[in-house]
């Protein structure tokens, strides 16, 4: 949700994103990071981010030879961004440009956020700046990656990693995820929402889902969690509970715990905490500033509660999300 980010822009200028893009980049990841960072979001009154591309040559072949980039800013333009989104490539075995990885050292030791999307994480493990760090990377370079970056601490089963002022996201659809997590990061919850009804995305898919689930179609008869879930969300403030889940998805709850593990890859309790925090995020932003009030309505429960998950998923205090996202603060 709302930590810190690594460094802040000063006055009304906007947070500035710079995407490098180098030979065999892959187009998805690029696409998400356009989608979620550069469109002019006119509904939201403001502008979120300053978004730019760059590469470190004129003409830059996308993967697989798709297309070729040109009339992008050139390499010098990543030494200004507040958030740098490296270089990903299918080709994990060939070395980046030393251009390339001396831009993502300096953008790191003047302290600016750093994002790999995919194998991107092998961008960011050449560059050294992985070392002693949490990150994740596609499943399938698991084990590659492992042997040529040991001092990186690897969670290859997780669709991102936010260790702060880096963060890694497994696959192409994780870009997304990762995106809206930062957007959730910079500017709350509300606006987090906004922009992913504007990619008819989901909201919210926690980091610490899984890459893959086992069962990616349901089994006749529809097994869907969706019913149960858009059910819950209108009665977070109700007393729900696990056992209630089930009987409303008509299961036991030993089978509701199956399923919410295959197709979220989470629990139904860590779910529903989950979905209440937001909730109260929301109503904070909103203007809702008695935090009694926002613990109740949400089904937390009491303040205390609530200061207590804010900490824990958020790292700020109720009081602090209300400084940075409530009412009328751009």
């Amino acid at each position: 949700m709302a930590k810190e980010s690594s460094r802040e822009r000063q006055g009304a200028e906007p947070h500035r994103v710079v995407v490098v893009v180098d030979e065999h980049s892959n187009p998805f990841e690029l696409g998400c990071a356009t989608e979620v960072f550069g469109l002019r979001r006119p509904e939201l009154g403001r502008q979120l981010y300053d978004f730019r591309l760059c590469s470190p040559e004129p003409r830059t072949l996308m993967r697989d030879g798709f297309f070729t980039l040109t009339g992008v800013a050139g390499l010098e333009a990543a030494d200004a961004a507040d958030t740098l989104i490296v270089p990903n490539r299918p080709d994990t075995e060939v070395p980046r440009r030393p251009a390339v990885l001396d831009a993502v050292r300096r953008a790191h030791a003047r302290g600016a956020r750093l994002v790999g999307f995919c194998s991107g994480a092998f961008t960011l493990a050449e560059a050294g700046v992985l070392d002693g760090r949490r990150a994740t990377a596609h499943w399938q370079w698991a084990d590659d990656f492992r042997a040529r970056f040991p001092s990186v601490r690897l969670e290859p089963e997780v669709l991102f990693v936010d260790d702060g002022d880096i963060l890694t996201a497994a696959g192409s659809a994780a870009a997304l995820d990762l995106g809206l997590h930062l957007v959730r990061r910079d500017h709350g919850a509300e606006v987090a929402n906004a922009v992913s009804r504007r990619l008819v995305f989901a909201a919210h898919r926690e980091g610490g889902q899984r890459q893959f689930v086992e069962r990616p179609m349901p089994d006749l008869p529809d097994e869907s969690l969706a019913p149960v879930l858009a059910w819950a969300q209108e009665r977070l403030d109700a007393p729900l509970t696990v056992a209630g889940l089930a009987a409303r998805a008509a299961v036991s709850p030993a089978t509701l715990h199956r399923r919410f593990q295959a197709q979220l890859g989470t629990t139904p309790l860590t779910w529903l905490t989950r979905e209440r925090l937001a909730l109260a995020c929301r109503l904070i932003e909103r203007g809702e500033s008695r935090f009694e009030v926002v613990a109740r309505r949400s089904g937390i429960g009491t303040a205390a509660h609530l200061r207590t998950l804010m900490r824990r998923e958020t790292g700020i205090t109720p009081s602090a999300y209300r400084s940075r996202f409530g009412p009328g603060v751009a």
